[in-house]
């Protein structure tokens, strides 16, 4: 029996969307770029294109953010849904986007550098108790 996939969407339910596991466990992205995109961190799981439907996308739109790739959100409810590589056969995926996020766990934190000087990177959480 082949796993479930992992749906998600937006918070308003115009963009909808699909995942054929296996999901790569999340990253936590600090650059200013996500920052300014997500409010402050852009945490993602990833997958390959062909493992990714949309279900609903009346009210997606891109926005090609630079020439290496193009972000995703809802019109209506300007949910941030994606991150897609302009060279590469992926798309990153808004963890907060998933209805469920089972067996997924933060791993990784990048450009921590670039992180607002109002909070400091942490690593992954802890292992639950």
């Amino acid at each position: 029996m082949a796993p479930h996939p992992h749906t998600g969407g937006c918070l308003c339910g115009g963009v909808r969307f699909q995942a054929d596991p296996p999901l790569r466990e999340i990253v936590a992205c600090h650059c200013g770029q996500c920052r300014r995109w997500s409010g402050h961190v852009w945490a993602a799981t990833s997958v390959p294109l062909d493992r990714f439907r949309l279900t609903a996308e009346a009210t997606l739109r891109w926005f090609a953010s630079s020439a290496a790739a193009r972000r995703g959100f809802c019109t209506r409810c300007g949910s941030s849904l994606f991150w897609q590589p302009a060279h590469e056969d992926r798309i990153a995926i808004a963890a907060g986007a998933l209805d469920a996020t089972d067996g997924l766990r933060l791993v990784r934190h990048i450009h921590t550098g670039d992180a607002g000087d109002y909070y400091r990177p942490e690593g992954p959480p802890p292992p639950p108790a």
